[in-house]
């Protein structure tokens, strides 16, 4: 039992992370339904953006809650300003184009992100500090650390404040007026090509927190640590519904329980043969599963919700 509970504890953190990223991919997809493959490396930028940063300050004397805020600041104001050049510069003259076009330029940025990337801070891998107290809790004989709870609270907050902006602010009424149709949404004086980029920003703003909750969590950034994490987030995504921004949430938080409770239990449902480490082979049972019996996800795409 306390394994399981153990587990449960695992997939709520690592699902919250992953629901952060997918929500940046269920934002731009309901707007310009494009899936942006580079996604996961914006991730990895915002994680080595703010390692730099506390690197640079560390002989500051400054508290490592504060530290890490600042790195956290710094970390969405690059990725802020890299997403919102990747849609100027790689998406946006092919708004109009086949389908492919933009999605093989998504994959293409992916790939450049992580050559520059390697380039910059070099491949190795990088420890991170821990910047916050060390902190272990009990709960039901499984463990949880102050960082753990740190990045269930501030993901709760972030997501419910998320909704709150698309649901209930003027900005997020022309996301979802440009989302169900830009060019009524234009004669009705909305700018889609703002809203596009404000999307974009926001994305970013996700995928930089998440990057650096994956850091604090892990110990450790690298040049290519963004591509799994964002694949994986494209799969809660798809999971929940593509496009649904409710849907990206419970997508992430139950693809990070199925991965963290299957890899608990693989060893005794293989009989030995597999271990924890094939951990991965979940995210993609789950989308073939999806895209077979439920290619619209668990939440479908209700046209009036996306944003």
């Amino acid at each position: 039992m306390d394994t399981f509970i153990q587990q449960i504890i695992n997939g709520l953190v690592l699902g919250s992370m992953y629901a952060l990223v997918a929500l940046g991919y269920t934002m731009v997809y309901g707007i310009i339904n494009l899936i942006n493959f580079a996604h996961g490396e914006v991730l990895m930028v915002g994680a080595l953006t703010s390692w730099t940063v506390v690197t640079v300050l560390a002989d500051a004397g400054l508290p490592g809650w504060l530290l890490l805020l600042i790195a956290l600041v710094c970390a969405i104001v690059v990725c802020a300003a890299l997403n919102y050049s990747i849609e100027k510069i790689a998406y946006r003259p092919l708004r109009n184009a086949p389908r492919l076009a933009p999605l093989i330029t998504a994959m293409g940025m992916s790939l450049l992100l992580q050559t520059l990337a390697m380039i910059i801070w070099k491949p190795n891998y990088k420890p991170y500090p821990i910047l916050l107290p060390n902190e272990i809790y009990n709960v039901g004989g499984a463990v949880i650390t102050f960082t753990q709870v740190v990045i269930l609270i501030v993901t709760a907050l972030v997501l419910f404040g998320l909704m709150y902006l698309v649901n209930h602010t003027k900005l997020g009424r022309a996301m979802r007026a440009t989302a169900e149709n830009p060019r009524v949404a234009a004669l009705m004086g909305v700018r889609p090509d703002m809203v596009i980029s404000a999307t974009f920003i926001i994305g970013a703003a996700l995928a930089a927190l998440a990057g650096v909750m994956w850091a604090s969590n892990y110990g450790s950034v690298q040049h290519t640590m963004g591509f799994l994490p964002g694949l994986k987030a494209f799969t809660a995504a798809v999971f929940g519904g593509i496009g649904n921004l409710a849907g990206a949430m419970v997508g992430g938080v139950l693809l990070g329980l199925i991965e963290s409770i299957g890899s608990g239990y693989i060893g005794a449902l293989t009989g030995g043969v597999l271990g924890s480490h094939y951990q991965d082979i979940f995210a993609f049972i789950v989308l073939i599963l999806v895209l077979t019996l439920r290619p619209q996800g668990l939440m479908g795409e209700r046209v009036a919700d996306r944003a």
